[in-house]
């Protein structure tokens, strides 16, 4: 894992143009291309360069290439989980994925941010703020999680929703911002 843990604390403002970021970033990509190009009969490689990549994964996690990741050192997924083809991890800040979690094609969990003041935006400054998906959340194909989101243990995002807001545990969420549409109930 790279030692990148400091380099933005979460909400705080930083210039994308920082050459320890950029240098980072640049780490990232090329981890990120080797764990892309890895072979799927090679199941011992593709974990090796996941590894590699990402700061912890759990036991029996399987993510589809293409992955694509800021740092990769500040994402952390649990045991059991599947992320599906085509992800899109950007981790200014940390990122945690519980175990068991299950992730279809193109879900964006992005935790930085980009100031509406055009100046400020022009001088590159940007934030960043974790985010937290529980066990076994579910995240439909093309959901977007915005920074700061925590998801509750055993929801389910709809497909190609936005999570602007923290979701509870148990929930149903689906739309454009999602919103609860109901508590998951044991006949479920």
């Amino acid at each position: 894992m790279a030692s990148d843990q400091q380099l933005v604390p979460a909400g705080e403002p930083y210039r994308a143009d920082n050459p320890a970021i950029a240098a980072d970033l640049i780490r990232a990509e090329c981890l990120a291309a080797r764990f892309n190009a890895t072979p799927a009969d090679d199941p011992r490689a593709r974990r090796a360069a996941l590894e590699a990549l990402l700061g912890e994964v759990g036991e029996d996690v399987e993510i589809r290439p293409p992955l694509y990741v800021d740092h990769g050192s500040r994402v952390s997924v649990g045991a059991h989980s599947f992320v599906n083809f085509g992800a899109v991890l950007l981790d200014m800040a940390p990122i945690t994925i519980g175990a068991y979690a299950q992730f279809g094609p193109r879900v964006q969990l992005l935790t930085p941010s980009h100031p509406i003041d055009p100046g400020r935006r022009r001088e590159s400054w940007q934030c960043a703020k974790p985010i937290t998906i529980g066990e076994n959340v579910w995240l439909g194909g093309g959901v977007i999680v915005c920074p700061g989101v925590t998801i509750g243990d055993n929801t389910v995002v709809g497909a190609g929703a936005v999570v602007t807001r923290p979701l509870p545990p148990n929930v149903v969420a689906v739309g454009n911002p999602a919103r609860v549409l109901r508590e998951i109930v044991p006949d479920d």
